[in-house]
């Protein structure tokens, strides 16, 4: 059974924003009361959030699919629709937010660190926030608009100082059993550790955690054994340890073989890997034949450069001088890094000839498309069946200058314009100087609706006329003369 996951794909959808309300005032004696509709809520947002005590993506393994909620919709009485509720999603720290195409969104370190993995749409706004002086009494609403989806990869790199590396059984799994209070499986066949295991070693002031990655063998960086699925594992170290097994049982293997082997691999996978500091742990040294194989190669080991350890975690020897040295390295590693600033907060305001839109024509399709934050918006919020609401649509576009920008770009009369990207852009036939639904159903912030007698008292003056015509009836028929 599978327990431990760290590359998944999420299917994110943030909620999407409540419509608003078109709705009239209505109570006795007041039968103009003017526009009471609300405004909808906003849709929730999908938001990942570092929690130091997972330490899997296994929960995202098996549901994979995940929304929020979306905001409800505006009602009459100005009553405003309830903001969806957030999503929050808790991954372990070091994790690695991609897109599908292997970009990296962002580097999730550190308790609390959060990422907004999908932004709620806006709720549309209610007639009683679209009046004005002009527009007394909309007849429409804003709808509200769709939340973000779509697919991300979460990548889980663990966050520790120290990594453990070599063969299958060469070991590491004792070695940090000993070093730190790790638990780790260990026996005595080959990839007994299947998941990175995490241990927090104290050596004198300075507290580090050290990481048992599982084996690595030939081949590991293209993808053979369980190398590449972990060697991101070690991509966050400040240093690596080879651990060498000199008690092997294989004929056709030695541990400066082995070195070199994982040297290559690490090479190959690049990551910067191939520049972090090292040190070599000659291990199972409890053993005669060990002892004897360590005191044969360490002196070439050293001409390498390597500083190199006889350890043995059975017998617990040389772990003290192997967790103080470790120690150094990474205090002095950690003194490299710059100090964290706070997270200046940058302003960047909009350059005084920024249209907030483009407008280029597209030859292929023939029509010229229109491209902007507000433009799209708006199309995305404008209900279609709606006279009045299209015609505040045009009003909002020709106020935004769109109008002009095409009449430049060589635009004219019955030309196909297409606002909003390729999958969704709503195209239509242009007409310069379009009066808008709103003015053609009527004067200029005047409600059409309100213009018409209402029915009851349309009935009331019927049947009015219905009573006076009968007592005049009745009247004719008993005059004297």
């Amino acid at each position: 059974m599978t327990t431990f996951v760290d590359r998944v794909e999420l299917h994110v959808a943030a909620g999407n924003g409540g419509h608003g309300c078109a709705s009239v005032h209505r109570e006795k004696f007041k039968p103009l009361g003017g526009p009471d509709g609300g405004n909808g809520g906003r849709g929730g947002d999908v938001i990942l959030v570092v929690d130091q005590s997972i330490t899997t993506l296994l929960e995202y393994h098996h549901s994979p699919h995940r929304k929020a909620t979306n905001g409800k919709p505006g009602e009459g009485g100005n009553r405003s629709g309830k903001d969806g509720t957030d999503l929050v999603l808790t991954v372990p720290d070091g994790t690695v937010v991609l897109d599908k195409q292997g970009n990296v969104l962002a580097d999730l370190v550190g308790e609390g660190t959060t990422y907004v993995a999908a932004q709620g749409g806006r709720g549309g706004l209610g007639n009683a926030a679209l009046a004005s002086a002009r527009r007394k009494a909309p007849g429409f609403a804003l709808l509200g608009e769709p939340g973000d989806s779509g697919d991300i990869v979460l990548e889980l790199k663990t966050v520790a100082d120290v990594a453990l590396v070599g063969y299958p059984s060469a070991g590491k799994s004792s070695l940090i059993s000993v070093l730190s209070a790790a638990k780790p499986k260990i026996a005595d066949y080959p990839f007994t550790t299947l998941v990175p295991n995490l241990g927090v070693v104290t050596a004198g002031s300075t507290v580090y955690t050290i990481a048992d990655v599982p084996g690595l063998i030939p081949g590991a960086s293209q993808g053979k054994g369980l190398g590449l699925e972990f060697l991101r594992h070690v991509e966050r170290c400040s240093v690596l340890v080879h651990v060498l097994d000199t008690a092997t049982l294989e004929s056709d293997r030695d541990p400066v073989s082995d070195l070199e082997v994982i040297e290559e691999e690490l090479k190959l996978y690049g990551g910067g890997l191939e520049k972090r500091p090292r040190l070599v742990v000659l291990n199972k040294v409890d053993i005669p034949d060990g002892q004897d194989l360590a005191e044969m190669i360490r002196p070439d080991l050293e001409e390498r450069g390597y500083k190199v350890f006889e350890v043995s975690a059975v017998a617990r020897t040389g772990l003290k001088e192997l967790s103080f040295a470790l120690a150094e390295i990474v205090g002095r590693a950690r003194a490299r890094k710059p100090k964290q600033e706070a997270t200046r907060i940058v302003i960047r305001p909009k350059a005084v000839d920024d249209s907030g839109f483009t407008v280029t024509y597209d030859e292929a399709e023939d029509v010229y498309q229109v491209r902007g934050e507000k433009p799209e918006r708006w199309v995305r919020q404008t209900d279609f069946n709606n006279d009045e609401a299209v015609g505040y649509l045009a009003d909002r576009l020709n106020r935004l200058g769109v109008e002009d920008a095409l009449m430049k770009a060589g635009a004219r009369a019955g030309d196909g314009v297409a606002i909003g990207s390729d999958e969704n852009a709503v195209v239509f036939d242009w007409e310069p100087t379009l009066q808008a639904g709103a003015e053609m159903l009527g004067r200029r912030g005047e409600d059409h609706r309100l213009d018409a007698p209402r029915p009851a008292t349309q009935r009331r003056k019927e049947k009015e006329a219905q009573r006076g015509d009968a007592a005049q009836r009745e009247f004719d028929e008993f005059r004297p003369f």
